[in-house]
């Protein structure tokens, strides 16, 4: 249907938005709604402690910033310091253990990202395309594999900073939105891609003065963010120490395959959205630019670093959402009930798989952390050398060193080769301060959980003569071989 024959609002990217009554209370119609759709589509991720070791590190990272820690120096990371700090305060109100917080934060930002999708989409097409975005956004986010959909990732705590960036940029408000674009930025660096839209229509709504508004918006607090965790420190695990992980390497033909498995996944579970985007495209593709700038720069984000694991797709998923609201808004009453129908059994379905999936990894860690437990004190540290940091989680017992897992020492990294996994391809700098920290706290427990992985013991020379001239090997439990102090 051509939308100069349809009766409903003008496809403008400058709709005026509406007014009254309805209008100005319409979140609190939609709230219930999508607060009862978030947790349908999100009740799996509180049936288990962790979904990724991503949630395992941060839990750890956690545990140390609440014990006095400081971010990039007793606990580092390549990340921004936003979802750290956010993980260690639900610990500290509700408690150590407490992953259910966190759940509940994520399902938190869930809502919040759909109410900002619907306040967009209202604004331009109307109040049906603005309750049907938020929908959509909520339904499409159990569209992944269930360790993507279901994990409290840095995503996740991302995309409520990001839409509510666009949203402010929509509304003129330039200096508010770099301001949410540099949180969603200190949550997790991709999302800087999205500065491209908010200067597209910062300078729309006030031409060079909008760009410069928003520009400074977003400068400052980055700014202010590195001086107070110190210039240095900040610039090198947040910018300059990731060389080697966004490097694929020879790795390349195995990272294009995850990424069309993945994208695979996330189109199954978001189909109707993308045929509905894919229509706006024939449609009106010249008249909503900055949802189009918005999705290429997500496509950008997603591709960074050539890992394409699944949880870096939702990423996608609200300039998607937008699209296929400006479609409905014009569609016929079919399309609306193909669509609402198509995400019913698209939720159905994914909540179904994420409950019924499998939790191999984390029986492992349990019988890790009991062997552990068996052999120390609550207040003496251990090293744990592997991928799985949630184990001093479990075990209930403090890392020994600021690296909570072998990949800052080795670059082994998920779903890469072998080929680029050694001492000579560690962070710069990483293995003094590793040596430095086990001199200050030697670990009571080596707990070698590499189970023949490329960075086992063997290969690393440094380790290997650390376990050969101060500890004993005394268990193996799953295949983990634990070595205590002599």
């Amino acid at each position: 249907m051509n939308a100069t024959t349809t009766t409903g609002p003008a496809p403008s990217a400058t709709a005026r938005p509406l007014t009254g009554p309805r209008g100005r209370t319409a979140w609190r119609y939609r709230l219930p709604v999508y607060v009862l759709l978030a947790l349908v589509t999100h009740y799996p991720s509180f049936t288990r402690p962790f979904w990724t070791p991503d949630e395992g590190f941060l839990a750890v990272q956690a545990g140390v910033l609440n014990a006095g820690g400081e971010l990039y120096a007793d606990v580092v990371d390549r990340k921004p310091p936003v979802v750290p700090y956010l993980y260690a305060a639900a610990f500290r109100i509700a408690g150590d253990d407490a992953m259910w917080a966190v759940r509940l934060l994520a399902v938190v930002a869930h809502v919040v990202t759909a109410l900002l999708l619907a306040a967009f989409a209202r604004r331009r097409w109307g109040r049906r395309a603005g309750f049907a975005a938020g929908a959509l956004y909520l339904a499409g986010s159990a569209g992944l594999g269930p360790e993507d959909a279901q994990a409290a990732t840095f995503e996740v705590f991302m995309l409520p900073w990001i839409a509510g960036a666009m949203l402010m940029a929509e509304q003129g408000q330039a200096r508010a939105s770099g301001v949410a674009l540099a949180m969603a930025t200190l949550t997790k660096q991709v999302a800087g891609a999205a500065l491209l839209p908010l200067l597209f229509l910062a300078y729309r709504n006030g031409r060079w003065r909008g760009v410069g508004g928003a520009s400074a918006g977003f400068m400052l607090p980055i700014a202010a963010a590195a001086v107070w965790f110190g210039l240095d420190r900040f610039v090198f695990w947040v910018v300059t120490s990731n060389g080697n992980y966004l490097d694929p390497g020879e790795a390349l033909g195995r990272a294009v395959l995850r990424a069309l498995g993945n994208f695979a996944i996330f189109a199954a579970g978001n189909l109707a959205v993308l045929v509905l985007a894919c229509w706006a495209w024939r449609r009106f593709r010249r008249l909503d630019v900055d949802l189009w700038l918005w999705l290429a720069s997500a496509v950008v984000a997603v591709a960074a670093g050539f890992h394409f694991f699944g949880h870096y797709y939702l990423q996608l998923l609200p300039p998607i959402v937008l699209l296929a609201a400006s479609a409905l808004a014009y569609a016929p009453p079919v399309a609306w009930r193909w669509t609402l129908g198509y995400a019913r059994v698209s939720v159905v379905a994914f909540a179904a798989l994420a409950l019924l999936w499998p939790a191999d990894r984390l029986s492992h860690v349990d019988l890790v952390a009991a062997a552990i437990r068996e052999r120390s004190w609550p207040d003496q540290r251990i090293l744990v050398w592997g991928m799985y940091p949630e184990t001093y989680w479990a075990a209930d017992r403090a890392p020994a060193t600021r690296f909570l897992t072998a990949g800052f020492l080795t670059n082994f990294s998920g779903g890469r080769g072998a080929s680029r996994v050694g001492e000579a391809y560690a962070v710069p700098g990483t293995w003094n301060d590793f040596e430095r920290d086990l001199a200050a706290n030697p670990p009571t427990l080596v707990v070698d959980d590499s189970r023949g992985a490329p960075y086992r013991p063997e290969r690393i020379p440094r380790l290997n003569a650390l376990l050969s001239a101060d500890y004993e090997r005394v268990a193996e439990v799953d295949g983990t071989v634990i070595y205590e102090r002599r």
